[in-house]
């Protein structure tokens, strides 16, 4: 069940997300990985003072949260609902008609990761097949595996070796660049996973876009999932 949320719920997550640098230290964990503040503050372009003050307003604000391995702390985001809200900001502003796709972000386009679920077209793409085939089964609540979709997607080697996984939960997640859904939740972070498991995508860099590899494309086009470039 969801609620409303109060005017001074609404500003407070307007002033979390208004300050730049704040900006940039979400954008750089939505991929759902762990970052150090060191790291953050130099992607940030900020001083690392500036950073853990940052850090510390986001943490408590609950957008991120802290991971403590012995003497280091890493910062992600909270949860995959915060990741889902970031990656649906820009559908609330609608875009100029002329307006093309920025060079630098057709990468992310393409593909990329959103929490650490696959989004883009290569996403979207991958979500409508599985829903077409009837491999997915759309509840109210959450999107699960049908039996068939089991069984072949286990076949292709895309669903991890584990007894719950006709269990796990998804949900459709709005796609900021295609404005349809991709496949969202645990079952997507799990197809995900196996994607980049075996090799079929690949981290680009340190960013969240993918790279589709040629066994990737291969294997995606015997499902039946045929995208360009």
């Amino acid at each position: 069940m969801t609620t409303t949320p109060t005017r001074y719920q609404l500003a407070e997550i307007g002033g979390l997300l208004a300050d730049p640098s704040r900006a940039a230290i979400l954008l750089a964990l939505v991929d759902g990985r762990a970052r150090p503040a060191g790291e953050l503050a130099r992607m940030a372009g900020v001083a690392p003072s500036t950073a853990s003050a940052h850090l510390a307003r986001l943490v408590e604000g609950g957008l991120l949260q802290v991971l403590n391995q012995g003497r280091h702390r890493y910062f992600r985001v909270a949860n995959d609902h915060v990741s889902a809200v970031l990656e649906a900001l820009p559908l609330l502003r609608t875009p100029p008609r002329d307006a093309a796709t920025v060079p630098a972000t057709r990468p992310l386009v393409f593909a990329r990761t959103c929490y650490r679920h696959l989004a883009g077209r290569l996403g979207v793409a991958l979500y409508e097949n599985l829903r077409e085939r009837g491999w997915i089964e759309l509840g109210e609540q959450a999107v699960r595996l049908s039996a068939d979709g089991c069984a072949n997607l286990r076949a292709a080697g895309l669903l991890p070796d584990t007894t719950a996984i006709a269990s796990l939960a998804g949900r459709g997640c709005l796609d900021w660049s295609e404005r349809r859904l991709h496949l969202g939740g645990p079952l997507g972070v799990a197809i995900t996973g196996q994607l980049l498991h075996r090799d079929w995508l690949r981290r680009r860099d340190d960013t969240r876009a993918l790279l589709l590899t040629p066994p990737g494309r291969d294997g995606l086009r015997e499902l039946g999932i045929v995208i360009d470039m």
